[in-house]
Formats: structure tokens, C-alpha cells, sequence
């Protein structure tokens, strides 16, 4: 039988992002207020339909520096200054997820150090960043005082599963030192680790553990004073992509 493109129903491809950075010794993602229905009002994930002629990663890569301003890391350019780390996280395809249509969403996660206040752009009416707890809370007032509604669409599982998918990677991989800056001490580091783990770590165990990681961190030779008190080390990322033995997430 020859194929019938007209027998299956048409459907839309889009990309969210689950855009996570470290403000405030917070773990905080990047959200939008929609402008326009369905859930005209509420705050969701960055993101849109994927155009006719570009593929998933372009759609990922084009939605994030409209977003952010940011374009994705090229891993054979050492030290970019505004790089962010971008992955595939999982595909989301609930036919009851959009109520405009039937709309499968391929979820982006994207890793970045401290930016700026976000700017709203396409139909949303505003963006802030905000702390993970707060966006995944339901019920109650946020840090502004503002009542909380859930994240429209699916997007709470979204970011729930972008979170998680921080949390363990950080584990195995160098994936921190992409909320770094191109030169970052270890205590700068380690407040990434307790920021994306929730949780407290040891300084003098966590030193210990990331610099004896071959590969993980390479001394630049300089210091700095930026966080006060005397002279800490610099260090940039090493070019281990697995780290043995692992950074373990403490239990809580």
C-alpha cells in the first residue's frame, strides 16, 4: 500500500528549555509570563515551535539566545566567556499536554554561570529567574510575595526532570564548572555543588576531593581576592569529561 501522509494526524514539534543558573547561592532556572492563552498569566519555561527548516538543536540553540542572549558552548573554543552548556533532556508527548493541538515537546537543558536579568521577548510578557523550590511549589506566596500557581503545561515535570538530570550528572561529569566563569576558585566550585545538591559540604574535603580528580581542574597560576579575605587559587576546567572517582551527592 502506498504510503498516505493525509491517513495520520498532523501534529507540532516544539523545544522547551530548562535554562539553570546559580544566583545567589541559589539554584535558580529561567521563567517566562505567558502574554498570550492557553494559560495566559502564568509563569513558564522558555520555548517554542520548532521552525520548518531547522532541526532540534538549532530550534534549542536559536529559542536560548532569544531568550538569553547566550549561545551554546563549542567544546573545540577553550574559555568562552558566555557559553552555555546545551543537551537534549527527554520528549515530552501527552496528547492532553496543549489544548491548542496535538504538540510533542523535545526538552532542552541548558547549564550557564550567574547572567543578567532576563529580558521577555515572542508571547511572553515578563521573565525573571527564579529559585527552583519556589517555581516546583504548589500553593503558597513566592519570595515577592506573589501567590504561586503551578508552571503551565507540563512544565513542572519538565523542570523537575531538568533538576534531577543536574543533580546526578554533577556526580560523574564536569558538568559544574559550567556555572562557572572561565576562571573560577574551588570555593566558587563548591557553592555550585551545594547550590544544585542542596546541601552543605565540607571546604576542606570538597578542596581535597576536586583537586586530586586528574583532569577535573588545571591551575591558571593566578588568584584572586574577589570574595575577600586572602588570595584564593584560580582554576579553569581541566578536559576530564568523567570524573573518577565520582563527586557522590551527599544523602539527605
Amino acid at each position: 500500500m502506498p504510503y498516505d501522509p493525509s491517513a495520520f494526524p498532523p501534529f507540532a514539534v516544539t523545544v522547551d528549555l530548562v535554562v539553570l543558573t546559580v544566583r545567589r547561592h541559589a539554584l535558580c532556572a529561567l521563567a517566562v509570563r505567558r502574554g498570550e492563552a492557553p494559560f495566559q498569566g502564568r509563569w513558564a519555561l522558555p520555548g517554542g515551535f520548532v521552525r520548518a527548516d531547522e532541526d532540534l538543536a538549532q530550534a534549542a540553540a536559536r529559542e536560548l539566545a532569544e531568550e538569553t542572549g547566550l549561545r551554546v558552548h563549542d567544546p573545540a573554543v577553550p574559555a568562552q566567556d558566555n557559553g552555555a552548556h546545551l543537551e537534549q533532556l527527554a520528549t515530552y508527548g501527552d496528547p492532553e499536554r496543549d489544548p491548542r493541538m496535538r504538540v510533542v515537546s523535545v526538552a532542552h537543558l541548558a547549564l550557564a554561570p550567574d547572567l543578567p536579568a532576563p529580558r521577555a521577548g515572542g508571547d511572553a510578557s515578563n521573565a525573571r529567574w527564579a529559585p527552583v523550590e519556589e517555581l516546583l511549589q504548589q500553593g503558597g506566596y513566592g519570595r515577592d510575595g506573589e501567590p504561586v500557581a503551578p508552571l503551565a503545561f507540563d512544565h513542572a515535570q519538565i523542570l523537575s526532570d531538568g533538576v534531577e538530570r543536574a543533580r546526578s550528572k554533577i556526580e560523574y561529569s564536569s558538568l559544574a564548572t559550567a556555572f562557572c566563569p572561565p576562571e573560577f576558585t574551588v570555593g566558587e566550585l563548591r557553592r555550585v555543588y551545594e547550590a544544585v545538591w542542596g546541601v552543605a559540604l565540607d571546604p576542606r574535603n570538597f578542596h581535597r576531593k576536586v583537586t586530586g580528580t586528574p583532569g577535573f581542574l588545571v591551575p591558571t597560576g593566578g588568584t584572586t581576592t574577589r570574595q575577600g579575605g586572602r588570595p584564593a587559587q584560580l582554576f579553569r576546567a581541566g578536559g576530564a569529561t568523567l570524573l573518577n572517582p565520582p563527586m557522590l551527592r551527599p544523602e539527605v
